[in-house]
């Protein structure tokens, strides 16, 4: 598992999770670290920077033997006028490197372990032009690895046949389980890293949301918009969340670990990014890598997700 940091890049931005407390988000670092995570996850677009520059903050004071690799994705710009409409997805090459080089600037290191472009280009440019790119950055040595985050096993075909796509990051969870269908078959195909985000699908399943939790967020909470923690939708979300309670508890455990072991004992899966905005919340996932869940547990995790109907995509060992 790695620490993911989408919620410490704060609020006042399209993608925020409202205001966040950055000493907060600096002890969830130290804390992941000290419990033995070693990757750090993050992106340009987390508050256009903030985020980058918390996990900077978090890192400079530690020894050189305790940091963790940092993987960043770019590609993905603000809106030049209002910071909470759609972010514009600019991928020629040129944009790129100078994300790459701000990306650098704030996390304060002279190269990336692991840089991936965050969306596919709505600005026109080819996958086989920017992913060419990216591969000049590591050939310069401004990044150890490459890949692609969200992106379709067409466009990750493409982007092979011009070099090995090194990682592959797509949403993965109990609710999202769209990857297993076919981004996940193909990047074992190919030996390519999965890298999978919200596992928890963004603290919907750690047992502790409601309805009335959802009224509360604030309003640059993304989640308030988001169809899983509405409606109908969220009313299965949620009953799923208590039909896992038995199995939590068999493990001594809470739901938010059994659903991360859950994507992590997806075949294909290499690693899932987990987001804490404090230590409390580190130490409320941390059981997940220690969790191996029975096929008992796999088979009534899958009975859960049919009878609720909680989620979309297939059941992986059940097909479609």
């Amino acid at each position: 598992m790695g620490l993911g940091s989408w919620a410490i890049g704060g609020g006042g931005w399209v993608g925020g999770w409202g205001s966040q407390d950055d000493d907060s988000s600096v002890a969830a670092i130290r804390r992941a670290v000290e419990l033995g995570v070693n990757w750090v996850d993050t992106a340009a677009a987390y508050g256009f920077g903030r985020s980058e520059e918390v996990v900077a903050l978090a890192l400079r004071d530690l020894p050189e033997a305790d940091r963790p690799l940092v993987f960043t994705k770019g590609g993905v710009l603000p809106d030049p006028v209002d910071r909470m409409r759609p972010t514009r997805r600019i991928l020629s090459p040129k944009v790129l490197r100078e994300e790459l080089q701000a990306s650098l600037r704030r996390l304060g290191v002279e190269r990336i372990d692991l840089y991936q472009v965050h969306w596919p280009a709505e600005d026109g440019t080819p996958v086989e032009e920017y992913w060419g790119a990216m591969l000049e950055f590591q050939q310069e040595g401004l990044v150890r690895a490459v890949g692609l985050s969200n992106h379709s096993v067409e466009q990750l075909e493409r982007a092979e046949k011009l070099g090995h796509v090194g990682t592959l990051q797509p949403p993965l969870s109990l609710l999202q389980r769209q990857a297993a269908a076919d981004l996940l078959p193909w990047c074992e195909e190919h030996q390519t890293g999965v890298i999978v985000y919200s596992p928890m699908q963004a603290g919907l399943l750690t047992g502790r949301f409601s309805a009335e939790r959802v009224a509360s967020l604030p309003d640059d909470d993304w989640r308030r918009r988001h169809p899983l923690f509405q409606g109908a939708q969220l009313e299965a979300n949620l009953a799923l969340v208590d039909a896992l309670q038995p199995i939590a508890e068999r493990h001594a455990t809470d739901v938010g670990p059994v659903a991360i072991a859950w994507t992590l004992s997806v075949p294909g899966v290499t690693g899932a990014i987990v987001g804490a905005r404090g230590p409390e919340q580190v130490d409320g996932w941390i059981d997940a890598a220690s969790l191996d869940l029975s096929s008992e547990d796999l088979a009534a995790i899958a009975t859960a997700l049919e009878e609720t109907g909680a989620g979309e995509g297939p059941l992986p060992g059940r097909g479609a």
